[in-house]
């Protein structure tokens, strides 16, 4: 009989390759997996339930509760169609004299839920709500909440129970200095809940070393490594055809969130500056549009490309059409300066060398095997000079490619998962010298 867990993630998991690898990695070792995640209802291809292979399953809970979701699509028809609206409001109007309470009760409840925060209180509280309950569906062994936003959950299922279960916070962040996290209260949940778990799981050593001096223990580190890239696979999507590039001009690439913080429009201002080359950034988020109004701004449609989010399995076809990749975050919080990156080595593994922002777990791979260029990633001009050396540089370019593919040899998912799956069989062999063992069989 295997281990069963359950993971949760806030998110509809279609491009977590973190969690993707942690999933498939637990599987392959006979480990059942239950991911617990949010459904997108704007996407009419996304499956409620997944079965990505024997032991791995995919859980996707409603995003919006029923009865928003009736008051919500009265609205719209209303507004859309004016006879039935008419006539909606008429009824609604003699509710005014037939049950005047109902009525202004009513009225004001579709108020507050269409247009206040409550309603932003409501669903999420919808939310949490469905994936504890789908949580407790099931005997699990161990629970992994993926970051604070699901740290409540796991722990409600793991130890809110006559038998309390393990409990693994895999953070993704650091929760207590990112963008959009301000408020003191996620750190007053962190603290609170985070002495609670059995086991925590960070990024890289300096999220670590920063974790051990705020709650005085040094978790386990287990990097964001891609799967490796097979030699062999040399398969692109042509993006000159795509976006229209000749075929003799240089693809200089980003790839990832469009978000505030990643020195996104720093990499716009620096383009005038570069001797050759368009920049093409693959993604999408919140100021995409803004990017784009200060593209045509600028006059700089010719030399900079915009294509939405890829899957995550189709991204390596579009990495290797680069002759250079950006990793430029701006120093906004601790979470950023601290950060390994994943697309770091996405990059790497298809032998594209890095333009990056000289942060010191970025710098330490980026300087240390020889992959690219470190630079100020908060001034346009030293970006262009980065870019420049490897355009000028041909020789220099090529070696980099080259030490990129030798390196991506050693930053790889196949070698990390080995320390991913030590912290659940250490959990599993507490588990037996406590005496509660039930038999469990797990592969590898």
């Amino acid at each position: 009989m295997s281990k069963k867990v359950c993971m949760f993630v806030w998110n509809h998991f279609t491009n977590d390759a973190r969690v993707l690898r942690e999933c498939t990695a637990l599987s392959e070792s006979g480990y059942e997996v239950d991911l617990i995640c949010i459904h997108d209802p704007k996407d009419k291809s996304l499956p409620r339930f997944e079965q990505r292979n024997d032991l791995f399953k995919v859980y996707r809970i409603k995003r919006y509760p029923v009865l928003l979701e009736m008051i919500q699509k009265v609205y719209r028809f209303s507004m859309q169609n004016k006879l039935f609206g008419a006539f909606f409001l008429l009824i609604w109007g003699l509710l005014i004299f037939l049950a005047p309470i109902l009525f202004l009760t009513l009225t004001i409840l579709a108020v507050l839920l269409l247009k206040t925060k409550l309603n932003v209180v409501w669903v999420r509280g919808s939310l949490i709500l469905g994936m504890i309950m789908k949580g407790y569906a099931k005997k699990y062994d161990i629970y992994h909440s993926n970051d604070l936003n699901t740290l409540p959950q796991g722990y409600f299922c793991s130890k809110w129970r006559l038998k309390p279960k393990k409990l693994i916070y895999d953070s993704h962040e650091v929760q207590t200095s990112r963008t959009g996290y301000s408020s003191p209260v996620y750190g007053k949940m962190e603290g609170f809940l985070i002495k609670r778990i059995d086991e925590m799981m960070v990024e890289n050593d300096t999220r670590a070393k920063y974790n051990e001096d705020l709650y005085g223990f040094y978790p386990h580190v287990v990097h964001n490594y891609p799967f490796k890239q097979t030699s062999t696979n040399e398969e692109k999507v042509d993006l000159h055809a795509i976006l229209d590039i000749p075929k003799d001009e240089k693809i200089l690439l980003y790839q990832g969130g469009v978000q505030t913080g990643r020195g996104l429009d720093k990499l716009i201002q620096a383009v005038p500056l570069f001797n050759e080359g368009i920049l093409v950034l693959i993604g999408d988020g919140k100021i995409k549009k803004e990017l784009q109004t200060m593209v045509e701004e600028k006059g700089l449609q010719d030399k900079v490309k915009f294509l939405p989010k890829v899957p995550l399995a189709d991204l390596p076809k579009y990495t290797r059409n680069a002759y250079l990749g950006f990793q430029v975050l701006n120093n906004v919080c601790f979470n950023h300066y601290s950060a390994s990156s994943n697309k770091l080595f996405e990059y790497m593994m298809a032998g594209v060398p890095v333009v990056a922002c000289d942060f010191p777990e970025i710098k330490r791979v980026v300087e240390g095997d020889g992959t690219g260029v470190s630079v100020d990633s908060h001034d346009p001009e030293s970006i262009a000079n980065g870019v420049n050396i490897l355009l000028e540089n041909e020789i220099m370019h090529r070696e980099m490619k080259q030490r990129s593919l030798e390196a991506s040899k050693k930053y790889n998912w196949e070698n990390e998962s080995h320390d991913f799956l030590r912290v659940y069989k250490n959990l599993f062999f507490e588990n037996i010298n406590a005496g509660k063992s039930e038999g469990f069989e797990l592969k590898g």
